[in-house]
């Protein structure tokens, strides 16, 4: 196809909330060596892009200013260097920058292919989640088949996918989640029991559906309010995953002898930071173990919302309301 020389763009002029983002026109952006050129037709929402609108994650150095870190489309345009894919293929990928507008620089060796079957906003709704519960769920904490998981969050983009990846290696699944319908669609998806956090103890559930025993492992997005209800509900050398602190970075007079007591693993991590190498190493580890399970349709993405590039407003508003079970795309 012959390029344009502009494109159509989320521009954010200033941080804030979401009616500070505004659609603009500017240059198609630069291919650097071992990029791709994609002509967007879906992009994912996801908190890290609520959290860079609101000024508090901003991109690393050398990355786009623009948000957005997950789309799907068409390759249009290789870099030198760009392996593994031609022009015309359909792609989705982790973007380091730059997902909201037409035209997106992704580094080949974090792109994949369209599952079979799927249409742009399914495809985009893979892959952050998925880098993510991968990276830190089986990577980091290590979990395998016969062990037990505790996910925070479970009606989120993030939750969603982690149950039933859990389950389809082998784990059983405990979710909180904080309204019926969430730990409704939670149990729907693998989860043996949803916990209303909003009714009930956690911990309290979780000692007493194991025996007193405790998970194995623990993703947790909700930080310093947890903390110490996370490591009470962790078995002999548990491990716990943080990845957001939705409810604060601060723990004050935590009790970590359990942690040496039952030789427990506290870990965390943020995947933007991460180097292409190790980016490249969650790709490969999803192509492999992954993506046959969404070619067969074993492992979905679940979709709470796809809406018009235009009404990326919207798309931050039901974001940050909380409401919503799965995942938001917005298609151009």
């Amino acid at each position: 196809m012959t390029l344009p020389t502009e494109m159509t763009y989320v521009d954010l002029p200033s941080p804030g909330g979401p009616e500070k983002m505004v659609l603009a026109r500017g240059p198609l952006p630069e291919i650097r060596p071992g990029d791709m050129l994609i002509r967007v037709e879906a992009s994912g929402v996801n908190r890290p892009d609520v959290l860079q609108r609101q000024g508090h994650y901003p991109p690393p150095p050398g990355a786009s200013p623009i948000l957005g870190l997950e789309v799907a489309g068409e390759v249009v345009a290789l870099g030198e260097g760009a392996e593994g894919f031609t022009i015309g293929d359909k792609v989705c990928g982790l973007a380091n920058g730059g997902g909201y507008a037409e035209f997106c620089a992704l580094p080949a060796t974090q792109a994949l292919p369209w599952p079979r079957g799927y249409d742009a906003a399914r495809a985009a709704a893979l892959p952050e989640t998925f880098f993510t519960v991968w990276a830190n769920v089986f990577q980091m904490a290590d979990l395998v088949e016969g062990e037990k998981i505790l996910i925070h969050g479970g009606s989120s983009g993030i939750g969603t996918t982690a149950i039933q990846l859990a389950r389809a290696f082998g784990a059983e699944v405990f979710v909180t989640a904080g309204a019926r319908d969430k730990c409704d669609a939670c149990v729907s998806l693998g989860a043996r029991r949803a916990i209303n956090y909003r009714e009930e103890d956690f911990k309290a559930v979780v000692l007493e559906e194991t025996g007193g025993r405790g998970v194995d492992v623990i993703l947790d997005m909700v930080g310093a309010p947890y903390f110490d209800r996370n490591i009470g509900s962790l078995a002999k050398d548990g491990r716990l995953s943080i990845i957001a602190f939705l409810g604060g970075a601060s723990v004050e007079k935590a009790n970590i002898a359990p942690i040496l007591g039952k030789r427990l693993h506290v870990m965390g991590s943020a995947m933007r930071p991460r180097t292409a190498v190790e980016k490249e190493a969650i790709r490969d580890d999803l192509l492999d173990n992954v993506w046959p399970l969404l070619d067969e349709g074993d492992v979905a993405p679940v979709m709470h919302a796809v809406v018009p590039f235009s009404n990326v407003v919207e798309a931050h508003r039901l974001m940050e309301a909380g409401n919503h079970i799965g995942k938001i795309v917005m298609t151009l």
